[in-house]
């Protein structure tokens, strides 16, 4: 079913509605539209129901298509810029599909790969009300894992993630050993970049990178939500930093054995 839209809450809304116009107005179906952009019948549906963005390439295949001016290419630069209140229900929406995940994170373990007791130790930490409910749902997106064919999931931690003890030495040394048990995945690659390594491109701060059909998705985080990246350029900038930062990241091996150290230390 087709959520709500109203354009006058968000620009993304904005967007979904003037594609519903068209089409509506130009009495294209959703299928029409999907061969239009190249895209298949369930990834239009998804971006008419406004659970999906476009990319680049469909507004300017839409704005040369129905000679708009450059109408949707303009509406999806500023919607990008701007706040977007449903941005965690997209991320995770992203998160479910995707076929690739490459994730950085500066300061705590990454929420697929975090036990519940650490979890709650961030959520409480942050002043956050609803906690049980929260923690719940982070583990419930861990359900990717049991997939018949998991997303390859690359993660780079920064060793301040690995000895800071989030929840007490208790619950950081059940972490630890959950980061080791799941890092032998054969989906699951973690490496960690040692505090020797100095600066490195990861000091700004954390992200992550989806692949999948919708496309190449990167996710930024900020003090209070997040941004979805969906701009090609910006994409590849974050792409370019993942690989830096990898490349004064330990091997695997080397990696396991500094978490067991730190879990030792506790």
């Amino acid at each position: 079913m087709e959520k709500k839209i109203d354009p006058d809450s968000s620009m993304w809304d904005w967007l979904t509605y003037d594609l519903r116009f068209l089409c509506k107005k130009s009495d294209m179906s959703y299928a029409a539209f999907a061969r239009l952009l190249k895209r298949s019948d369930s990834n239009v549906s998804n971006i008419m129901a406004g659970r999906r963005r476009i990319a680049d390439r469909d507004a300017t295949i839409l704005d040369e298509h129905f000679d708009t001016g450059g109408h949707f290419r303009r509406l999806l630069r500023y919607a990008r810029l701007g706040h977007d209140p449903n941005w965690f229900k997209q991320y995770i929406s992203i998160e479910a599909e995707a076929l690739v995940i490459k994730a950085y994170e500066a300061l705590t373990v990454p929420g697929l790969l975090q036990v519940p007791e650490y979890a709650r130790a961030l959520f409480t930490a942050g002043g956050s009300t609803n906690v049980d409910a929260l923690v719940e749902e982070r583990i419930a997106r861990q359900k990717i894992h049991d997939k018949d064919i998991p997303p390859l999931l690359w993660v780079l931690v920064t060793e301040s993630v690995i000895d800071w003890p989030i929840g007490g030495p208790e619950v950081m040394r059940k972490q630890l050993a959950h980061l080791l048990d799941m890092s032998v995945n054969p989906h699951i690659g973690l490496r960690v970049i040692p505090r020797s390594a100095g600066a490195h491109a990861g000091v700004d701060g954390s992200f992550s990178l989806m692949s999948g059909e919708f496309g190449d998705v990167a996710y930024t985080e900020s003090p209070g939500g997040g941004r979805l990246v969906q701009s090609i350029n910006e994409i590849r900038s974050y792409a370019v930093r993942y690989d830096r930062i990898g490349q004064v990241a330990l091997p695997e091996r080397a990696s396991r054995e500094l978490i067991q150290e730190a879990m030792e230390a506790l």
